[in-house]
């Protein structure tokens, strides 16, 4: 696993505001969302930025994905945002484990005392991160 490259200073601001255990959860999801990336060369390069004052990330060479947020959501923990416009949510609670939990058609939350298993959420992030990508010919 490579390290994520340096975060932009407004960035760092916002994971600073975070409070200690959430900050924790979204920078374990920050790694993620990078090293996941990084094994898809197609998607071209991460944006790292500032959207609603959340980190997000885009992929703006390809503009293949849909823009990933990371945030803490108002009942607590932390959360990886999609555009609730999307079908991203709803068609990963087909194979997300049983006990993940949702906020509707927007964001997967997370408990900081349980950090969730990559593999799973490896997978929501390949599919936001390709959402609009097109299907060949």
């Amino acid at each position: 696993m490579t390290a994520p490259p340096p975060m932009p200073p407004a960035v760092r601001v916002a994971f600073d505001a975070f409070p200690a255990p959430a900050r924790t959860g979204c920078l374990a999801l920050r790694a993620l969302i990078f090293e996941t990336a990084a094994q898809m060369p197609e998607i071209g390069c991460i944006a790292e930025e500032l959207r609603w004052g959340e980190p997000a990330y885009l992929t703006p060479e390809t503009k293949s994905g849909s823009t990933i947020r990371l945030g803490v959501p108002k009942s607590g923990g932390y959360a990886l945002f999609v555009h609730c416009r999307t079908t991203l949510i709803a068609d990963f609670r087909e194979i997300a484990p049983p006990d993940w939990r949702f906020d509707g058609t927007r964001a997967v939350l997370f408990d900081t005392a349980h950090p969730p298993r990559p593999e799973p959420l490896a997978l929501l992030i390949r599919a936001a991160l390709t959402y609009h990508r097109k299907a060949p010919s």
